[in-house]
Protein backbone atom coordinates (compact mmCIF):
# COMPACT_ATOMS: atom_id res chain seq x y z
CA UNK A 1 0.00 0.00 0.00
CA UNK A 2 1.28 3.19 -0.42
CA UNK A 3 0.05 7.04 0.38
CA UNK A 4 0.28 10.45 -0.89
CA UNK A 5 2.19 12.29 1.22
CA UNK A 6 -0.15 15.71 0.10
CA UNK A 7 -3.03 14.23 -0.38
CA UNK A 8 -3.31 11.62 1.95
CA UNK A 9 -5.15 9.28 -0.83
CA UNK A 10 -3.86 5.70 -0.41
CA UNK A 11 -3.04 3.64 -3.65
CA UNK A 12 -1.87 0.04 -4.26
CA UNK A 13 1.84 -1.10 -5.09
CA UNK A 14 1.98 -0.61 -8.71
CA UNK A 15 1.05 3.07 -8.45
CA UNK A 16 3.71 5.29 -8.57
CA UNK A 17 2.32 8.61 -8.72
CA UNK A 18 -0.66 10.69 -7.07
CA UNK A 19 -4.06 11.33 -9.50
CA UNK A 20 -4.63 14.28 -7.54
CA UNK A 21 -1.58 16.24 -7.71
CA UNK A 22 1.19 14.18 -9.14
CA UNK A 23 3.52 13.80 -6.73
CA UNK A 24 5.61 10.48 -5.69
CA UNK A 25 3.83 8.00 -3.81
CA UNK A 26 5.42 6.92 -0.57
CA UNK A 27 5.03 3.72 1.15
CA UNK A 28 2.44 3.52 3.92
CA UNK A 29 3.22 2.80 7.77
CA UNK A 30 1.18 0.22 9.22
CA UNK A 31 -1.26 1.45 11.59
CA UNK A 32 -0.80 0.09 15.15
CA UNK A 33 -4.08 -2.03 16.49
CA UNK A 34 -5.08 -0.49 19.43
CA UNK A 35 -6.20 -2.49 22.16
CA UNK A 36 -9.62 -3.21 24.15
CA UNK A 37 -8.33 -0.55 26.84
CA UNK A 38 -7.50 1.94 24.30
CA UNK A 39 -10.48 1.60 22.21
CA UNK A 40 -12.98 1.94 25.54
CA UNK A 41 -10.83 5.11 26.26
CA UNK A 42 -11.35 6.49 22.86
CA UNK A 43 -14.91 5.44 22.59
CA UNK A 44 -15.26 7.24 25.89
CA UNK A 45 -13.55 10.47 24.79
CA UNK A 46 -15.82 10.62 21.92
CA UNK A 47 -19.18 10.44 24.29
CA UNK A 48 -17.37 12.89 26.76
CA UNK A 49 -17.21 15.65 23.60
CA UNK A 50 -21.45 14.24 22.28
CA UNK A 51 -22.45 14.57 26.46
CA UNK A 52 -20.32 17.85 26.45
CA UNK A 53 -22.49 19.60 23.78
CA UNK A 54 -25.64 17.85 24.99
CA UNK A 55 -24.70 19.75 28.46
CA UNK A 56 -23.98 23.17 27.07
CA UNK A 57 -27.03 23.02 25.22
CA UNK A 58 -29.25 21.77 28.09
CA UNK A 59 -27.72 24.70 29.82
CA UNK A 60 -29.43 27.48 27.25
CA UNK A 61 -32.92 26.20 28.45
CA UNK A 62 -33.40 29.44 30.83
CA UNK A 63 -32.67 31.54 28.00
CA UNK A 64 -36.75 32.12 27.91
CA UNK A 65 -36.49 33.35 31.28
CA UNK A 66 -33.64 35.65 30.91
CA UNK A 67 -35.58 37.10 28.12
CA UNK A 68 -38.72 37.19 29.77
CA UNK A 69 -37.18 38.51 32.94
CA UNK A 70 -35.14 41.43 31.32
CA UNK A 71 -38.48 42.69 29.71
CA UNK A 72 -39.94 42.85 33.24
CA UNK A 73 -36.89 44.54 34.25
CA UNK A 74 -37.12 47.33 31.28
CA UNK A 75 -40.99 47.27 30.70
CA UNK A 76 -42.94 46.82 34.18
CA UNK A 77 -45.54 48.86 32.90
CA UNK A 78 -46.69 46.16 30.41
CA UNK A 79 -47.07 44.01 33.25
CA UNK A 80 -49.22 45.53 35.61
CA UNK A 81 -52.02 44.31 36.85
CA UNK A 82 -54.55 45.42 39.66
CA UNK A 83 -51.86 44.80 42.25
CA UNK A 84 -48.64 46.52 42.64
CA UNK A 85 -46.60 44.52 43.06
CA UNK A 86 -42.74 45.17 42.09
CA UNK A 87 -42.30 43.56 38.14
CA UNK A 88 -38.88 44.75 38.04
CA UNK A 89 -37.74 43.00 41.31
CA UNK A 90 -39.06 39.84 39.94
CA UNK A 91 -37.75 40.39 36.30
CA UNK A 92 -34.12 40.66 38.26
CA UNK A 93 -34.91 37.16 40.06
CA UNK A 94 -35.55 35.58 36.82
CA UNK A 95 -32.29 36.94 35.53
CA UNK A 96 -30.29 36.00 38.26
CA UNK A 97 -31.83 32.97 38.24
CA UNK A 98 -31.44 32.00 34.41
CA UNK A 99 -27.85 33.34 34.34
CA UNK A 100 -26.95 31.42 37.34
CA UNK A 101 -28.15 28.62 35.53
CA UNK A 102 -26.08 28.79 32.52
CA UNK A 103 -23.16 29.82 33.76
CA UNK A 104 -23.22 26.39 35.82
CA UNK A 105 -24.57 24.00 33.07
CA UNK A 106 -21.12 26.00 30.69
CA UNK A 107 -19.08 25.80 33.11
CA UNK A 108 -19.92 21.91 33.99
CA UNK A 109 -20.46 21.19 30.18
CA UNK A 110 -16.63 22.83 29.83
CA UNK A 111 -15.24 20.22 32.60
CA UNK A 112 -16.97 17.29 31.00
CA UNK A 113 -15.22 18.53 27.44
CA UNK A 114 -12.02 18.60 29.66
CA UNK A 115 -12.88 15.05 30.49
CA UNK A 116 -12.71 13.90 27.27
CA UNK A 117 -9.55 15.36 26.21
CA UNK A 118 -7.90 14.07 29.13
CA UNK A 119 -8.73 10.14 28.94
CA UNK A 120 -7.74 11.01 25.18
CA UNK A 121 -4.01 11.85 26.08
CA UNK A 122 -4.61 9.74 29.09
CA UNK A 123 -3.72 12.56 31.72
CA UNK A 124 -4.95 13.32 35.08
CA UNK A 125 -6.51 10.11 36.09
CA UNK A 126 -7.81 11.25 39.61
CA UNK A 127 -9.61 14.09 37.88
CA UNK A 128 -11.63 11.84 34.93
CA UNK A 129 -12.12 9.59 37.55
CA UNK A 130 -13.68 12.42 39.99
CA UNK A 131 -15.52 13.48 37.04
CA UNK A 132 -16.69 10.71 36.10
CA UNK A 133 -18.74 10.50 39.38
CA UNK A 134 -20.05 13.96 38.62
CA UNK A 135 -21.27 13.15 35.39
CA UNK A 136 -23.46 10.45 37.13
CA UNK A 137 -25.78 13.17 38.07
CA UNK A 138 -26.18 14.82 34.48
CA UNK A 139 -29.57 11.97 33.79
CA UNK A 140 -29.74 10.57 31.76
CA UNK A 141 -26.50 10.65 29.26
CA UNK A 142 -24.14 11.33 32.52
CA UNK A 143 -25.09 8.40 34.34
CA UNK A 144 -25.03 6.18 31.75
CA UNK A 145 -21.28 7.75 30.56
CA UNK A 146 -20.11 8.12 34.14
CA UNK A 147 -20.62 4.79 35.11
CA UNK A 148 -18.99 3.66 32.11
CA UNK A 149 -15.98 5.47 32.60
CA UNK A 150 -15.22 4.88 36.13
CA UNK A 151 -16.16 0.89 35.19
CA UNK A 152 -13.22 1.25 32.18
CA UNK A 153 -10.90 3.32 34.88
CA UNK A 154 -10.46 0.92 37.39
CA UNK A 155 -9.19 -1.45 35.36
CA UNK A 156 -5.91 -2.23 36.02
CA UNK A 157 -4.44 -2.14 32.06
CA UNK A 158 -6.29 1.10 31.75
CA UNK A 159 -4.16 2.66 34.98
CA UNK A 160 -1.32 1.15 33.37
CA UNK A 161 -1.99 3.59 30.22
CA UNK A 162 -2.55 6.81 32.19
CA UNK A 163 0.80 5.93 34.38
CA UNK A 164 2.84 5.06 31.20
CA UNK A 165 3.46 8.16 28.47
CA UNK A 166 0.41 9.81 27.13
CA UNK A 167 -0.12 9.48 23.25
CA UNK A 168 1.72 12.47 21.09
CA UNK A 169 -1.67 12.96 19.11
CA UNK A 170 -5.80 13.03 20.82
Amino acid sequence: MKICPYCGKEYPDDILICDADKSVLVAAKPKAALTREEEHLRLLSLFHYVVAGLAALFALLPIFHLIFGLFMMFGPEKFRGKEEAPVALMGLVFVVFALVFITIGWIFAAFVLANGRFLARRKHYTFCLVMAGIECMFMPFGTVLGAFTIVTLVQEPVKRLFAAKPPASG
